[in-house]
């Protein structure tokens, strides 16, 4: 494969031309005596790349945000009408390859809403929700700037509230003071033991360069990633049970951390018992899974859940940490949603009024309709982003079972793809609606198509493009070559898919995956 030749577009410009440009050639780093190819990116090139992906993505306004780089280093500014669409922004450009950090300095827009509204939209959202309805928080509101107080059990519900709160719309910043309470204290080995199992199972972190440090409850990260995202990942990994802080000062992001000499022993086959543990413990920092039993079983990376939940979102959430943890490739999701004996009415309501409070889907009208537990979601939105988040909104509501999302979208030429570090409240592939994105025709010549892949899979920080070959006929994008994982390949797919294939043609073999599909 050839290295992308194409400029990614730039926000602000209604018919942006792809210009062409020059990537520098490979550096040589040498590491432990062996020559390992190191990516040198100016800022330039990191400029346009992220902002192409910002002005490509739904979820945010790119052209509303500025973009400058120095030595790697992103910030953002501009402005964004809501947090959710902020913080989104951050996530996108983390993706971006040669990205060592992002300042995020993009302001949110106020809305038209008092704070004694924003307040008690928040209180109903905490309390309605399975989740986070037993947390005993405060919610102050002040020129639309939320502080949380309270006290919960783990970093992850500390991190759930604050992030329940800023689907509210209306929300411009957000100070989380809720304070974790740990129930038993944890020793210093115990602690690095914990973090270091959790980086090693966690798929979308490449640990082999990291270094865990504990002293007094703080751990400290240390070494090399691959990817702005893989850091941020990597630092929410490190809030195990027992942690009052997690420094990761000392964590650098460096592109040819990626090489697969450092991660081949992470994607070794695992016995189907050390998956299991895995998945187990991965559920157990959930809060959306923590209380409930959910039995998990392995057979050659094929992971099956039984049990029970009161809530769709639980479910769901169950199948995404299942689906993150090394050696999974395959999540069979049987878990039973039952809940509790809320009415269709009620149910309704609370639909209703949650997709009210979605900054990103609130504009429209849509209509939810209850029928023994099913929401039947109809009406009409702007682009599959926004399918996709009324389809998250409902799941998230007590007494929901299952959602038929028959929401058309407007532009028929959008496309949603899917990002595992940037989409992280949900996982595409539980919507049976997503599979189904064949846009038809081809707009654009075959060239086009085949470079903007190339570039797409260059950029990506989840994708070594050397390993996939491309070739495009009438907008169907074949894909050949082998990739190290099963989120590898998923992955590829999605890159072709955002670069405007009208179809994907998926024939690359996985190396440590499924074994029909092992080269």
């Amino acid at each position: 494969m050839t290295r992308p030749h194409t400029v990614p577009k730039i926000p602000g410009i209604l018919n942006t031309v792809r210009l062409l440009a020059v990537i520098p050639l490979l550096g040589m780093l040498m590491l432990a005596g062996a020559a390992v190819q190191a990516d040198e990116f100016g800022d330039a090139e990191i400029t346009l790349a992220v902002a192409d992906a910002l002005a490509d993505d739904k979820g945010v306004s790119g052209y509303m945000i500025d973009v400058d780089v120095d030595n790697g280093i992103v910030t953002l500014s501009g402005t964004s009408d809501n947090i959710l669409a902020k913080e989104r922004a951050v996530d996108i450009t983390e993706t971006i390859k040669g990205v060592r950090a992002v300042v995020n300095d993009i302001q949110v827009v106020p809305s038209a809403r008092t704070d004694n509204e924003i307040r008690e939209d928040i209180e109903t959202s905490l309390m309605l929700d399975p989740a986070t309805e037993s947390f005993e928080l405060e919610t102050e509101v002040n020129d639309g700037i939320v502080t949380l107080t309270g006290v919960v059990e783990s970093w992850q519900e500390k991190q759930l509230a604050a992030s329940i709160a800023k689907r509210v719309e209306g929300v411009l910043d957000l100070k989380n003071r809720v304070t974790v309470d740990y129930t038993a204290e944890r020793s210093t080995e115990e602690i690095k033991a914990e973090v270091e199992r959790v980086l090693e199972w966690d798929a979308l972190v490449d640990d082999a360069l990291i270094s865990v440090s504990v002293s007094e409850d703080v751990v400290s990260l240390s070494g090399t990633v691959g990817s702005a995202a893989e850091k941020t990942r990597a630092a929410a990994d490190a809030w195990v049970i027992g942690v009052q802080e997690v420094r990761t000062d000392n964590l650098v992001v460096e592109s040819w951390a990626r090489d697969e000499r450092f991660r081949k022993d992470k994607y070794v086959r695992k016995s189907d018992a050390s998956v299991e543990e895995a998945v187990s413990e991965a559920m157990m920092y959930d809060p959306r899974v923590s209380s409930f039993e959910i039995d998990v079983s392995a057979d050659d990376g094929v992971v099956t859940l039984e049990g029970t939940v009161d809530n769709l979102k639980a479910k769901r959430s169950a199948g995404m940490d299942a689906r993150n943890t090394v050696g999974v490739w395959r999540v069979k999701n049987m878990i039973q949603v039952r809940p509790g004996t809320p009415s269709d009415e009620t149910i309704e309501e609370r639909v209703e009024n949650a997709l009210l409070h979605n900054p990103h889907v609130n504009r429209h009208e849509i209509d939810a309709t209850v029928v023994n537990g099913t929401v039947y979601l109809n009406g009409r939105v702007d682009t599959y982003f926004e399918k996709a988040e009324a389809d998250d909104e409902a799941s998230r509501v007590y007494g929901v079972v299952e959602v038929e999302n028959n929401l058309e979208v407007t532009n028929t030429y959008d496309r949603l793809t899917y990002d595992p570090y940037v989409d992280q409240d949900w996982y595409a592939y539980d919507y049976p609606w997503y599979q189904q994105r064949d846009a038809g025709m081809a707009t654009r010549s075959d060239w086009e198509v085949a470079s903007d892949i190339d570039d797409e899979l260059f950029w990506s920080p989840f994708v070594d493009e050397a390993d996939v070959n491309v070739t495009v006929e009438d907008g169907v994008a074949t894909l050949t070559g082998t990739v190290d994982t099963w989120h590898e390949r998923q992955a590829a797919a999605e890159n072709a898919y955002e670069a405007g294939a009208v179809a994907v043609d998926n024939n690359l073999t996985v190396e440590y995956g499924p074994r029909y599909y092992v080269p």
